[in-house]
């Protein structure tokens, strides 16, 4: 295809986006969902000790950050294409070898490597999304695959357990393998690869420009680009508590309530975020990813003065529970949001290396915050907790409000993209923009 080619683009609710996106992002958060109320009491089922069983869920997370920074630069080394097939097809296998696991080692090894995998498959669809979306379809076409993957969550935790009781221990963790196997299928058939340089290189015979990492560096040295990174650290770092469920934890020692009323507490949870997800992604699309980011963790700041008072007053739960409501009203607002700014930002030349700075810098965000939370609450209890998150909140907020400019157009939405922001270390001009290809 030669560089003044028509651009091919993908439509936010098209059949090819179903099958390569959406569809693998809810079949594996399914899996996930049937493996997660399964995985402590398989972990227990080895005889080690409640601190050893720990690292079934610390090495997950532990191989998901660990896998940015080579997954980003095979991004740019091999394409997108091959990172995404093999990452799917690696979840699937670290989970059928998890249920055949025949010690506590090799169970670890497994969480490890299915870490590696989330991340792989993560990426590269964050990458081929970036590389082909519109920048006024981006903003659904992320929100509504997290939101896809939230509303696979919602029942199959349920289903896992009545598996391991009705059946085996091991059964959902086949049944994870199956589905996103499954799931997977038709992206070997419709996955094109996305790289615009690779796709360049290849349609004027030559060999595709390895660009230098201190290019790339020198590029995130700009203020926008600090102000950017600082925020997602900052954001991850504030969901990074609730997703670590230590909300829960709170309530369950804070006010003894039990797993029921936890479980209920999770569902509206759920049902509160995903109409809000979806919409939010018409917003940014429609308005600005602004629209969403400053009012969304602005509100959240609030929510966590209010969850703040519930500790400090020692108010009782009725209270505390409108204030989880409200925090999961707002994390329903800021959900995905800062993914959708960070594609728009993302320079066109090494962008599989200046994707995996950005998630290391986000990843790291998300593993600090439950030990910061648990170091804050021993020293200073609970207020101190919840104030660094309402903090971190507002930071968001300022970073992005003061320190970043709208990364969209102001034009009507349905018209071409013009204007947009252009971030370091593009190249020339003519390799600015969205990419050549797609994954039709």
């Amino acid at each position: 295809m030669s560089q003044g080619a028509p651009r091919e683009r993908l439509n936010v609710v098209s059949k090819e986006l179903f099958l390569s996106l959406y569809l693998p992002a809810t079949a594996i958060s399914l899996g996930t969902g049937l493996a997660l109320p399964v995985l402590p009491v398989y972990a227990k089922s080895f005889d080690v000790s409640f601190e050893v069983a720990a690292l079934v869920v610390i090495l997950h997370h532990v191989g998901s950050l660990v896998a940015t920074i080579p997954v980003g630069y095979s991004l740019e080394r091999m394409g997108r294409r091959p990172i995404l097939l093999s990452g799917g097809v690696l979840v699937a296998l670290s989970a059928f070898l998890t249920a055949l696991a025949p010690t506590f080692v090799a169970l670890l090894a497994c969480r490890f490597v299915n870490g590696v995998a989330d991340q792989m498959w993560q990426m590269s669809r964050l990458a081929m999304i970036t590389d082909t979306g519109k920048a006024r379809e981006r903003g659904r076409m992320i929100t509504w695959m997290m939101e896809l993957s939230r509303f696979g969550n919602l029942f199959s935790p349920a289903l896992g357990g009545f598996m391991a009781v009705f059946w085996d221990i091991r059964v959902p963790f086949v049944f994870h393998g199956i589905l996103v196997l499954i799931a997977i299928l038709p992206s070997f058939l419709i996955a094109r690869e996305t790289d615009p340089n690779r796709a360049r290189a290849r349609a004027e015979g030559r060999e595709r420009e390895r660009v230098p990492w201190r290019e790339v560096i020198g590029g995130l040295r700009q203020p926008q680009m600090l102000a950017f990174l600082g925020a997602q650290f900052m954001a991850n770092f504030t969901r990074g508590v609730s997703r670590g469920g230590f909300l829960n934890l709170y309530a369950a020692y804070q006010y003894g309530v039990g797993p029921a009323t936890l479980g209920l507490l999770a569902s509206a949870n759920s049902f509160l975020g995903l109409p809000l997800g979806f919409a939010t992604g018409y917003i940014m699309d429609r308005w600005g990813r602004k629209r969403t980011i400053v009012p969304g963790f602005s509100l959240l700041a609030v929510a966590m003065v209010f969850m703040t008072s519930t500790a400090f007053f020692q108010l009782p739960f009725e209270v505390y529970a409108i204030a989880f409501l409200c925090v999961s009203f707002a994390g329903g607002i800021t959900g995905g949001n800062m993914q959708v700014m960070g594609s728009d930002l993302a320079p066109s030349r090494g962008r599989g290396q200046w994707m995996a700075i950005w998630r290391f810098i986000a990843e790291s965000g998300s593993q600090l915050s439950p030990s910061t939370f648990a170091l804050v609450s021993a020293l200073f209890g609970y207020v101190g907790s919840f104030s660094i998150v309402g903090f971190s909140s507002l930071a968001v907020a300022l970073l992005v409000g003061l320190g970043i400019r709208e990364t969209v157009g102001r034009q009507r939405a349905g018209e071409e993209e013009v204007g947009e922001v252009v971030p370091a270390a593009t190249g020339p001009p003519s390799e600015r923009g969205d990419a050549v290809g797609s994954t039709r």
